[in-house]
């Protein structure tokens, strides 16, 4: 018989008063699960990452516009691991966060290839822009400015978001593959790959609609044995490997400050530096909010504790620029782990855990494939376009920024894109309409700066 120590007992009434779990009616167990949910639905950026900064892809290019694999890889983990951990346990959200794609591919592919900016310099623009986002949060100027946003428009972000992430589970499932007639088309159904990605969904979707707890996460558990059974996705060669060294990236993002600030202080990196700032804040809303809508945590209109959830993010842009990474940004994929459970920030623990733990266990990251997480990206989907209903379509002020909004995020293939568009049609709308006072000031602020990104940046 197992005897309890009062000192653990005590212990153990605290960590859950910290999280809430009774007041949000959880428990160790959907934690857990939620949290083991969100790191495979994201374990991706740890392959995809050091690919894309490394430009792997891009042929006949010099080392030196490289940036070192194994030392991307690492900075990816610790990045990941601190981002979600600070987020985890300042702000108590369920919300993990990793170095962003999307940011990842700019910094690589323009910034680097485009632009001609060394990849040292790249990630002082990178730290820039994270000290920026302090100085925004601390100030509370950036939690102002989420809470500004009408909660018409909040529900259509989680929405297009909801689409955009079951468009991605969609194309790296090779369900949806490129279609030069017609931008897309329905992929080969007879590809193993394909065919593992659709047996996933279907167990995915039977486990949910029996209100299996942790569906999501068992979906992607069971597709990942049947496709090593299959011989579709590869077995690990190991299960320990040796961590590579940090040392080619690790603080080297401080270095050009010091060393060529003529290369730092121009016109071109400040469009650099404004770029990351601009489109990581409005992912980043969008994803807090699409999140936390989710999981229920909404009070009325308001986001509690989005000071702590921003500051968190933050920190964690700045902490990965010096280990050696792009973004780092709040993962939309955290909506795998609310749909299995989480509820708090305990549940980021568990996924930061994870992480860390990666980097000795990286042969095993072979068998999370995009086949095997794309159901949990599909089916999350399905899941957030449900808050849909909260928006008044017979309001036709509201239903024009909200329907664009929706649809823009997936048909440009970028959420911060879709926020711009419905941003700038809402003032719009609502001034015809006549309610023009029922704007927040700051949303003609947006406005203003949209009009100005898609004029000069986009």
């Amino acid at each position: 018989m197992q005897v309890w120590h009062p000192d653990l007992i005590l212990e153990e009434r605290q960590l859950r008063n910290y999280f809430k779990f009774d007041e949000l009616g959880t428990n160790y167990r959907r934690e857990i699960i939620g949290g083991l949910t969100t790191f495979l639905s994201m374990a991706y950026i740890l392959i995809l990452n050091p690919i894309t900064l490394s430009l792997e892809t891009v042929k006949d290019l010099p080392d030196a516009l490289r940036m070192d694999h194994g030392a991307v890889f690492v900075a990816t983990a610790l990045a990941a691991a601190l981002g979600t951990l600070l987020m985890g346990l300042i702000a108590r959200y369920p919300i993990a966060l990793a170095p962003g794609m999307g940011l990842n591919a700019f910094f690589a592919y323009t910034v680097i290839l485009t632009m001609g900016i060394p990849w040292q310099t790249a990630l002082t623009g990178v730290l820039f822009s994270g000290i920026i986002f302090i100085c925004l949060t601390l100030t509370g100027i950036r939690e102002m400015l989420i809470n500004s946003i009408p909660p018409e428009l909040k529900i259509a972000v989680g929405s297009g978001i909801g689409l955009f992430i079951t468009f991605v589970g969609f194309q790296n499932a090779g369900i949806i593959v490129n279609d030069d007639a017609v931008l897309v088309g329905l992929g080969n159904l007879r590809d193993g790959n394909v065919i593992l990605a659709v047996v996933g969904i279907v167990i995915t979707v039977i486990l949910m609609t029996r209100g299996v707890r942790g569906g999501i996460f068992f979906g992607i558990l069971i597709t990942g044995i049947i496709g090593m059974m299959a011989g579709v996705v590869p077995k690990p060669d190991g299960i320990v490997g040796s961590v590579p060294s940090i040392a080619p990236t690790f603080g080297v993002a401080i270095e050009p400050i010091f060393n060529s600030p003529a290369e730092v202080f121009t016109l071109q990196m400040l469009v650099v530096v404004l770029t990351f700032l601009f489109v990581d804040f409005f992912d980043t809303a969008g994803t807090l909010v699409a999140v936390a809508q989710q999981a229920g945590l909404m009070k009325g209109d308001t986001l509690p504790r989005a000071g702590k959830a921003l500051f968190a993010d933050s920190a964690a842009t700045v902490a990965g620029s010096i280990l050696g990474t792009s973004t780092t940004t709040s993962y939309v994929e955290s909506t795998a782990g609310v749909a299995a459970g989480a509820r708090t920030g305990f549940a980021n623990i568990v996924t930061a855990i994870l992480f860390l733990l990666s980097l000795f266990f990286y042969p095993l990251l072979g068998v999370i494939t995009s086949s095997v997480t794309a159901p949990a990206l599909i089916i999350v989907g399905v899941l957030m376009v449900s808050g849909i209903g909260g928006i008044d379509w017979k309001r036709f002020e509201i239903a024009v920024p909200a329907f664009f909004t929706i649809v823009a995020m997936p048909l440009t293939y970028s959420i911060a894109t879709g926020i711009g568009i419905g941003f700038i049609f809402y003032p719009i709308t609502m001034i015809v309409k006549g309610k023009a006072k029922e704007i927040h000031p700051i949303m003609y602020f947006f406005f203003v700066i949209f009009v100005l990104y898609f004029i000069f940046i986009k």
